[in-house]
């Protein structure tokens, strides 16, 4: 197990030195200068001589190979920079807008979870039966309906006509409750359809037959047996989302004046405020290479008939 990780870890070296470099190409590629940029945003008047001062101070005459290269051994350090809008450390403003960001992607997996699990195993078990049929629907209009427009509506019904809710995040406990269903029923319906999918594929297989004819209970079969083999897909799933989540569900934390990563980038965005667009990026890639590698361990785990690589 500890070779494969070693091996999935040098594997992951050149993938990361990959998006840096296509991430740095982008941003010195992007429209506008740098220096320009940064007088504007911390309320200076960008002369011509001031302008030439600055970007002489940030390192910006000289060749593009030796400024990546400047760059990267920041980055490898944690120095990604200082944002041009707030004037702040990157790494800093990243960090400060985390946890909010994990709080709202823990709620939402642990609420589309407390969903999505008995729904699929219902809909699973009980298959061309009303039950079914209403979870289908369910979950077939929850996977239809775009995240910015829920949570419009959420926001119309329980903050604008209700008032038992708040509009802005981050205010309480009731500040999360608005963009975490948000988040989840959307969530919670693609996973419900993947694992009532997952579940019937497995019920016909030889040793659920094999359970039953030796008397077994339908509920340890499902149990013991079923659902341990269905979560392999789900794990995978689960990587994805959680990666999302970790980067911050822009369009989400955006509405809700959720003060997390997603609402940090697209405020870089909009600023272009480049050294902050490339530490969201890097992160957001550390974020998905890590994660997958814990998906691919995970399914040795769930599932000891797929063995570790040796050659592939």
């Amino acid at each position: 197990m500890c070779k494969y990780i070693l091996k999935r870890l040098l594997q992951l070296i050149p993938v990361l030195l990959g998006i840096t470099f296509l991430t740095f190409t982008l941003t010195y590629l992007s429209p506008g200068d740098p220096a320009v940029l940064m007088l504007t945003a911390t309320g200076g008047t960008p002369t011509p001589q001031l302008v030439e001062q600055v970007r002489a101070g940030m390192g910006l005459n000289k060749p593009f190979l030796t400024r990546y290269g400047e760059w990267l051994m920041g980055v490898i350090q944690g120095d990604f920079g200082v944002s041009y809008q707030y004037s702040r450390s990157v790494s800093d403003l990243i960090i400060s807008r985390l946890p909010a960001t994990l709080e709202l992607a823990g709620t939402s997996l642990g609420l589309m979870m407390i969903v999505a699990l008995p729904l699929g195993i219902i809909s699973a078990f009980y298959r061309n039966k009303a039950s079914d049929y209403i979870i289908r629907i369910l979950s077939f209009v929850g996977i239809s309906m775009p995240s910015f427009w829920l949570g419009l509506l959420l926001m119309y019904v329980f903050s604008v006509k209700l008032k038992i809710l708040p509009i802005m995040g981050n205010s309480d406990w009731s500040g999360i409750l608005l963009p975490t269903v948000t988040l989840a029923l959307a969530m919670a319906s693609k996973y419900t359809r993947q694992l009532m999918a997952a579940i019937l594929e497995e019920i016909g297989q030889d040793y659920v037959i094999a359970a039953k004819a030796r008397g077994l209970k339908d509920r340890t079969i499902l149990f013991k047996h079923i659902l341990q083999k269905s979560l392999i897909p789900i794990v995978t799933l689960l990587g994805l989302s959680v990666g999302s989540l970790l980067g911050g569900a822009a369009i989400v934390e955006t509405i809700f004046v959720w003060p997390g990563v997603g609402k940090l980038a697209v405020e870089a965005i909009f600023n272009r405020d480049y050294p902050l667009i490339q530490g969201y990026v890097v992160w957001m890639a550390l974020i998905y290479v890590v994660v997958n590698m814990v998906v691919d361990i995970s399914y040795h785990l769930l599932d000891p008939r797929i063995h570790w690589e040796k050659g592939g």
